[in-house]
């Protein structure tokens, strides 16, 4: 069971991430000026999907520490590499971001360091 918290920790954490890029992408650009940077952030923090988002943080936060029963930090912490590449490719896939050699690279690098760490 604690392998499906670490799980739910990388589901929520990545659904997070995209939900406050899409939301922040359709809020426009952040304002200059003080005031109109404060209602900017203010709306953004009402906004149901930014809620949404902080929400699954703080689950995630909770499956993590479930998790955290049963295994090593050292053992599970390298599982969070995930989230890099399923951030990585659903960007590209919902945001059309670019996707070049480097990250393909980088995403392989990750991804031989996760099998190679949870190996020991």
């Amino acid at each position: 069971m604690h392998y499906v918290y670490i799980l739910i920790t990388i589901i929520l954490t990545v659904y997070g991430q995209l939900v406050v890029k899409w939301q922040v992408s359709l809020a426009g650009a952040f304002p200059a000026s003080g005031w109109e940077k404060t209602v900017f952030l203010s709306k953004l923090l009402i906004n149901p999907w930014v809620v949404s988002s902080m929400a699954a943080a703080l689950l995630a936060g909770v499956a993590w520490m479930a998790a955290m029963t049963k295994l090593h930090l050292s053992y599970a912490y390298p599982f969070m590499g995930l989230t890099f590449i399923l951030v990585l490719i659903l960007s590209g896939f919902f945001f059309e971001e670019p996707m070049n050699w480097q990250k393909t690279v980088g995403v392989l690098l990750i991804m031989g360091g996760i099998a190679l760490s949870s190996q020991g």
